[in-house]
């Protein structure tokens, strides 16, 4: 690769818990990633024009909240309608296996339950956008 991987880390809706975002994002940099952290109680909207503006390579959300089958659908959407279709949208948090599953088959990436190493979560991001993008 001839850059860092970009990635955008989000806090999406009412969820106040951002630790293990943090906690991601420093991994992420400490692997040599370019991260940016949006912060807490961004929109769905704010997220996807922040990658855009960014042009990143991938997008993580962190949510415990319980909102995950209906933030990672209006993301995923919301990067379709923009073209962003080589770009990695990802995440982790509280989501039971099939929610997984059902977000796995819509469209969104790898999702990471508490506990999961961060190597095996950077790996993963960079292996993707090694496959996937074209830079």
């Amino acid at each position: 690769m001839k850059r860092p991987v970009r990635v955008l880390v989000a806090k999406v809706g009412l969820d106040g818990h951002d630790r293990g975002a943090k906690v991601i994002a420093t991994a992420l940099r400490d692997a040599g990633m370019e991260v940016i952290y949006t912060g807490l109680r961004q929109t769905a909207e704010m997220v996807v024009n922040a990658a855009l503006q960014e042009d990143v390579d991938a997008i993580g959300i962190s949510i415990l909240s319980g909102a995950h089958m209906t933030v990672f659908p209006k993301v995923i959407e919301m990067m379709k309608e923009k073209g962003m279709d080589d770009v990695l949208l990802t995440g982790g948090g509280i989501i039971p296996e099939d929610d997984m599953k059902t977000l796995n088959d819509s469209g969104v990436g790898k999702l990471f339950a508490p506990g999961t190493s961060t190597s095996e979560i950077s790996e993963y991001i960079t292996s993707w956008v090694t496959k996937n993008r074209n830079f």
